[in-house]
């Protein structure tokens, strides 16, 4: 039997924030530890890299070990765009591309001009949501 990231990583979809103050999701703030941050760092924080350390972790391939989403470029290897496969890392840039703000999922598809992520900290959960493919600033393949 073979599993795959993107597995794994679809095991975790409907993991929320905990809206209530004061309290915040357990599994998030272990992503921040695997970030080399505290296991109080609230789930307010972006957490779409910190939650991508897991899958990884679980599975003994590399991971990025930053809550940056852009630290997801420096691992793996680089894919192009065109030649995207399910489960590889996909990283966007946010607000601006020269930004240094980003975000990162796995690639779970194509539609309309449209990439398809796997990916936490998507309307603060671990969700499917389509994104702007133009904003792809990098696909990267775990091995």
């Amino acid at each position: 039997m073979t599993i795959t990231l993107y597995d794994v990583a679809q095991r975790f979809i409907g993991i929320k924030e905990i809206a209530e103050q004061g309290k915040d999701h357990p599994l998030i703030q272990f992503g921040f530890t695997l970030c080399g941050m505290s296991s109080e760092t609230p789930d307010e924080v972006p957490w779409c890299s910190a939650w991508l350390q897991i899958p990884p972790w679980l599975l003994r391939l590399p991971r990025s070990k930053s809550a940056a989403a852009r630290s997801w470029l420096n691992v793996g290897v680089p894919v192009l765009k065109r030649d995207a496969q399910l489960g590889d890392v996909v990283v966007l840039w946010r607000d601006r591309p020269d930004s240094g703000h980003g975000h990162v999922g796995l690639f779970a598809g194509w539609g309309d001009g449209q990439v398809l992520l796997l990916g936490g900290n998507q309307s603060n959960g671990v969700t499917l949501d389509h994104f702007d493919e133009a904003r792809i600033l990098g696909v990267r393949r775990l091995t």
